[in-house]
């Protein structure tokens, strides 16, 4: 197990301004074109100026939206781009990890921008807020969520790029599955790439943190198995509560809905802290929720649950 490296301050961005630039890209994988030409359309609808990045309908090799340098290309400009304030990503999929390599931490450093992304981007994110301090933000993205009816859950989106602090709740899906109240600051992502980076110089640094885990499509032996992962490479050791996403499709075939919520509380049966579940934030069936990653946050899990976000991940 590698040694958990000390927190870097946090390098707030810029509050955007209401019609703010907001540079697309596609890291990963690409879009359909119809739901990449929905999302741009509502983020003028919502006040932004959508700019496109060069490559974020290219198409190949294999399921990538281009090379690696290609998406590096636009990932730099994005943040480099003075015309733009926020940088959103047009989907996950698959292949954000070949960037890791290649990425201008000092570039980087130089333009904070608020960062929108999760699924495969997990580990690009949680690289620049180990790395910079940069607060990152578990957010709808533009094909994703953005081209649905019903896809982002706006008064988190408007209070995280507002600077405000705020609340999440059971009408955010938010459900208790173990009491207690702690503080802690807010980390995590897709379950499934976290346990993708063990072993690897982008292992997630967790002590500390209260630790927001989500995934899709995982059948519940596997979110065990993952779990059971994360404990042995020493990465639950220090965290001080657990949130769990809506967990969209993590259902057996024929099943007890409630399997996975046991699963959860058997393989987790010895951990000290809180656990929440339901959370709509990632992999969600509507109303994706912002969550800012790097800023401090209160769980507090009684008879109902609830996710405190005390501190702004920009500068006012």
């Amino acid at each position: 197990m590698s040694a958990q490296p000390q927190p870097k301050p946090l390098l707030r961005p810029p509050c955007p301004a209401p019609d703010a630039g907001i540079s697309v890209i596609s890291p990963a994988s690409f879009a359909a074109q119809e739901r990449a030409e929905h999302g741009i359309a509502r983020l003028r609808s919502l006040g932004f100026s959508p700019r496109p990045g060069a490559n974020i309908q290219t198409r190949g090799p294999l399921f990538f939206a281009g090379s690696p340098e290609q998406r590096l290309a636009d990932l730099h400009s994005a943040f480099a781009d003075p015309h733009s304030s926020i940088v959103a990503c047009m989907r996950g999929g698959y292949g954000s990890n070949y960037l890791l390599n290649g990425l201008d931490l000092d570039l980087l450093r130089r333009h904070p921008k608020p960062f929108f992304a999760y699924s495969d981007l997990t580990g690009l994110q949680l690289h620049l807020l180990d790395q910079l301090g940069l607060p990152v933000f578990h957010a709808p993205m533009v094909a994703a969520d953005f081209a649905l009816e019903d896809g982002v859950h706006l008064p988190s989106l408007r209070a995280a790029l507002a600077g405000e602090p705020y609340s999440l709740g059971p009408s955010e899906g938010l459900r208790p599955l173990k009491p207690g109240k702690l503080c802690g600051t807010l980390y995590g992502g897709c379950l499934s790439i976290l346990v993708s980076l063990l072993g690897t110089p982008w292992e997630p640094t967790t002590e500390g943190k209260l630790l927001f885990l989500e995934d899709t499509g995982a059948k519940p032996y596997q979110v065990d198995r993952m779990l059971w992962q994360l404990r042995q490479a020493g990465k639950l050791q220090g965290v001080r509560g657990l949130i769990f996403g809506e967990m969209l499709d993590c259902a057996s075939p024929g099943a007890p809905p409630q399997l996975l919520e046991e699963v959860l509380l058997h393989v987790l049966r010895d951990f000290d802290g809180p656990i929440a579940t339901g959370l709509r934030s990632g992999h969600v069936s509507r109303q994706n929720v912002t969550l800012t990653f790097g800023v401090e946050a209160e769980l507090d899990v009684a008879q109902e649950a609830h996710l405190r976000l005390l501190e702004p991940a920009i500068t006012r």
